[in-house]
């Protein structure tokens, strides 16, 4: 099917028909800010998840891989509590995490293995399971279709801003709608989609379908972005299609669900790299010239990964040999007797040959905040390949260096 438009809408994760939502302060975080969020669908839905690819894997994270299996993938909730990451809290995290779900299925009338649970916030520390319990039967009283804001507040953690966002897909006479909301600042690396995010659509879509979509979505978007190279215990994002919309999606639609799944997906996932830790600058790299697109990720990743890459992008330095460095030891094939470097149109580096005269208009463009990093590895190949990242500051070893104090 040919997608005919899609459309940025305002409204986030309850853009979409038949969902609600709510954020609420539970007295997880001791500053008093909203701490725990409440998704759910007015009807049942098909659910899907990516998880973090870490073998250290906090409680809510085995839970809910748990619960999509046994609910053959269908849901009707998400609940999300910020400021503990009830990771590796043993047998008391495990039990605080299926108490989260029972409750939130208990205030939702359905199924526990129908609910998702994700946690966010500092590791090793026990959960106040008592003020969750609390807080979901508050947050249940309080969904609306308006509160899609505050239940992507309550996410939060060093986030310098929340992150919603939401598209309205027409195709071939329908229309449907894709809603988002995502936390996450640092400890961020692409190794499944590096977060916590949750994404809301009101089509039809048979769940082995969507779990694929989804896949296929996070894949071009929050696998695609890098903050620190940290890949968390906590990492996930959810989905969940409910229908409200009339619009049934099947095999033959994959290019119109994908598209909107990214759509949604894709200002989620840079404004977490905007608004990473002490970030200043996002960070466009884009690698072309691959023997293939799998080789030009690996190179790209590298890339946006590099701290001597990363520092001399905060500090205005046009350091081009950095670049040929890190794609050269990348693990991906590289000619240098071909490669190209460009920091925004400025090409410093070719087949071989330097342009430091160059330096000068390069360092200028190096003083704006949207930074486009460019390499061709020089192989002749079609591969190519785009992440983004943010430059690396002092702020961000302060932010982490007192991030449990």
């Amino acid at each position: 099917m040919t997608i005919d438009r899609i459309t940025p809408i305002d409204g986030g994760i309850t853009a979409p028909a038949g969902f609600r939502a709510a954020g609420v302060a539970c007295g997880i975080k001791a500053n008093g800010k909203l701490d725990l969020s409440l998704l759910a669908s007015e009807r049942a839905a098909s659910a899907a998840g990516v998880f973090t690819t870490n073998l250290a894997q906090a409680a809510p994270v085995v839970l809910s891989r748990e619960h999509l299996a046994t609910s053959s993938g269908t849901g009707c909730g998400v609940i999300i509590n910020s400021g503990c990451a009830n990771a590796c809290t043993g047998a008391d995290g495990r039990d605080h995490a299926r108490r989260m779900a029972d409750c939130t299925a208990a205030a939702l009338g359905c199924e526990p293995t129908e609910v998702l649970v994700a946690s966010t916030g500092v590791i090793g520390v026990k959960l106040d399971i008592a003020k969750v319990e609390r807080g979901v039967k508050d947050a249940a009283s309080r969904l609306s279709p308006a509160g899609g804001a505050d239940a992507a507040r309550a996410i939060m953690t060093t986030d310098p801003f929340p992150k919603e966002s939401s598209v309205e897909v027409s195709s071939g006479g329908r229309t449907f709608r894709v809603g988002g909301m995502a936390k996450g600042s640092g400890m961020i690396e692409p190794l499944m989609a590096t977060m916590i995010g949750v994404v809301s659509t009101d089509a039809a879509v048979e769940p082995a379908l969507l779990a694929r979509a989804l896949k296929a979505a996070a894949d071009e978007t929050f696998n695609a972005i890098t903050v620190d190279g940290e890949c968390s215990t906590n990492d996930c994002v959810f989905v969940l299609a409910n229908g409200a919309s009339g619009v049934e999606l099947s095999e033959r639609d994959w290019p119109v669900l994908v598209a909107g799944l990214k759509a949604a997906c894709e200002p989620l996932a840079i404004g977490i790299v905007r608004g990473g830790e002490g970030a200043t600058k996002l960070i466009t790299v884009r690698v072309t010239g691959a023997t293939s697109s799998a080789e030009a990720r690996r190179a790209a990743r590298a890339i946006a990964n590099s701290p001597l890459v990363k520092t001399a992008v905060h500090g205005g330095d046009p350091n081009w040999g950095r670049l040929i460095a890190v794609a050269g030891r990348s693990g991906s094939a590289f000619v240098l007797d071909r490669a190209v470097v460009r920091i925004g149109s400025v090409t410093l580096f070719s087949d071989g040959t330097p342009y430091d005269d160059r330096a000068p208009e390069a360092e200028a463009y190096l003083k704006g905040t949207d930074i486009t990093l460019e390499v061709d590895l020089g192989t002749g190949g079609r591969g190519e390949s785009q992440m983004w990242t943010c430059d690396l500051s002092a702020e961000y070893v302060r932010i982490n260096a007192e991030y449990r104090t």
